[in-house]
Order: C-alpha cells, then structure tokens, then sequence
C-alpha cells in the first residue's frame, strides 16, 4: 500500500495533465479549421491573409494578457475598452493639441490606464464592490471622458513616431506583433514561474485559504487589475499606431470578446485556472472566426451573431470543465 501511494499522482500534477489536455484539445480544433477555411477559401492559406490576420488579433491579444490574470482571481474586467479609447485619445492629443513631448503623453497614456486598474482594484477590495458593477462603471467613466476630451470627434494626424511604429517591421514581422510576443512572454513568466503567478492561482482558487496561509490576496487582486489597465492602455496606443488615428469609438464592444478569449482558452470565471498560452489559443480561435466570415463573405451583421454564440458556447464549457477538474 505504501508503494501505491508513493506512486500516486498528486492533485497538482493531475490538474496540470488536464489543463495540457485542454489546450491540446483546442490546438486540435483550431488546426481542424484552418484545414477546413484552406478548403472553402483560397485566400485563406496565404501569406498576406495570416499577416493581416496577426495585425488585426494584435489588439484583442493583448487585452486578453491583462483580462486572464484578472479572471485567474475571479474578477472581471469590463473597462478595458473604454480604458484603450481613453489612452489612445490622451497620448495623440496631449501631443497635438497641447504640444507635450510623445515620450511624455505615451507614460501619461499608460499611467491613466494603471490608474483606472488601480481604481477598479481598490473598489473591488475595499470598498467592496462587485467587479461587474465597478468595472461597468469605470468603462462609462472612460468612454465618457473621451467623448468630452475629443468632442465626438478622431484626432488627426498621429506623430511620425507613432505612425513609424504602426507601419515598421522586423523581418517582415509588424512591430506590434513583436510587441504582443514580448508581452506574452513575460505575462507568461510571471504567470507560471513567479511568487505572484502562484499567488494569483491560490487567491482565485480560494481566497479565504490563501489569505489564511499569509498571502495577501487584497493586493493580488487589486495587482492584477493595474496589470488589466496597463495592458489596455498599451492596446490603445498600438490600435492608435495601426490606424494613425485616435477617437472616442475604438473598442467599442471588445470587452465581451476579450473575456470570451480567455475563457475559450482555459481561464475559469470561477477564478484559480488559466494559462497565457491558452489565452492566446483562444484569441487565435476567434480572429480565425472573425477572418473567415470576411473571406466567405458572409454579411457583417453575423459576426456579432456568431461572436456571441462563441460567448455562449465558452460559458458552457467552462462548467463542464471545472465539474471535470474536480472528477
């Protein structure tokens, strides 16, 4: 008997085995569509589609770096895209309109996006507020205030710098793409490999248990949302370079993709389970659905449609996979 539970496999390993399994799973589905879009499509298996493709999941990408760890805690975080339109509004017009340096109006952007994270966190520990509620709020807050600041209307034209760094390549790799590889890398590390990525787990998995066993899981969560808001505001300024433009309307609507990503991807809204690379599986998943109804030419009133289905059936899988966990 003592050999046996020698052998044993431990909870811990037996929950990385299935959150392997789970990504595999969708690393399945995914190369299952792509084989069938090089089908149905013949401009889908081209170089100029998947370059595109990168581009436009850049954005959505990097929101869901930030959303996972806010997830991971069992949060939420529904200010992200007023948060990207705010950052994307202050870094150009700072610079425009009140002639203020780019290097000094971009820390100014990604302060502002830290701070509305700081906000939302310290709302949701101390003043105890659910963060459903708070981030609904901040994300009015935001989109309000970039409406006033730009009266409804796009700040033209953006600095060279910024324009260089929404048409420059590496390689033929776009810079934000590099970019998005960067952050996910550290995200990652962080993640899996640091005292604080162990600390997000414990605090999403049970807060009660962790504060007990000394962690301090206020300052985790309210961590996590400035991790949220800086990553917005770093998707702001990299859709203000792409388009060489900033308004009151970007990221309209994102917020509900983003999550839907990272629950696609594995990160539980019950909080305690996720992975980076998940997430990033399931931003992958969705910009592939949302490049196939353009290249099927399929009427744009369906992407909504079929955006929320995806929402849907991610919620749904994300029961059954934590009933699954506990088996």
């Amino acid at each position: 008997m003592a050999i046996i539970a020698d052998h044993a496999p431990q909870p811990g390993s037996r929950l990385r085995l299935k959150a392997m399994l789970s990504k595999l799973g969708l690393l399945l589905v995914i190369l299952v569509f792509v084989a069938v879009m090089s089908f149905l499509s013949p401009a889908f298996l081209t170089i100029a589609n998947f370059k595109n493709l990168f581009i436009q999941s850049t954005i959505l990408a990097v929101l869901a770096l930030g959303q996972t760890y806010v997830i991971m805690t069992r949060g939420i975080d529904l200010s992200v895209g007023g948060v990207m339109a705010l950052s994307s509004a202050l870094c150009i017009g700072l610079t425009v309109y009140n002639g203020i340096p780019v290097a000094l109006s971009l820390l100014i952007a990604l302060a502002i996006g830290a701070g509305v994270g700081l906000l939302n966190g310290f709302s949701v520990t101390r003043i105890g507020i659910t963060p459903l509620i708070v981030t609904l709020a901040t994300l009015s807050m935001a989109r309000g205030a970039t409406f006033v600041y730009t009266n409804g209307a796009n700040i033209t034209p953006v600095p060279d710098v910024v324009a260089a760094f929404g048409r420059g390549e590496i390689f033929g790799i776009p810079y934000s793409v590099v970019l998005l590889a960067i952050l996910a890398l550290i995200c990652n590390a962080v993640l899996a490999r640091s005292i604080f990525g162990r600390s997000v787990y414990a605090t999403g998995g049970n807060e009660v248990a962790s504060r007990l066993a000394g962690i301090a899981t206020d300052r985790i969560i309210v961590i996590t949302y400035v991790i949220s808001g800086l990553m917005a505001a770093v998707a702001g300024l990299v859709l203000t370079a792409r388009l060489e433009s900033a308004g009151p309307r970007a990221g309209v609507g994102i917020e509900l993709t983003v999550i839907a990503a990272c629950v696609i991807g594995g990160a539980s809204l019950f909080g305690g389970q996720g992975s980076i690379i998940g997430t990033l599986l399931g931003v992958a998943l969705i910009s592939l659905v949302s490049n196939a109804i353009n290249l099927l030419g399929v009427p744009p009133a369906w992407d909504d449609l079929v955006k929320g289905v995806v929402i849907f059936a991610a919620a749904v899988v994300d029961v059954y996979r934590r009933k699954y966990a506990r088996s």
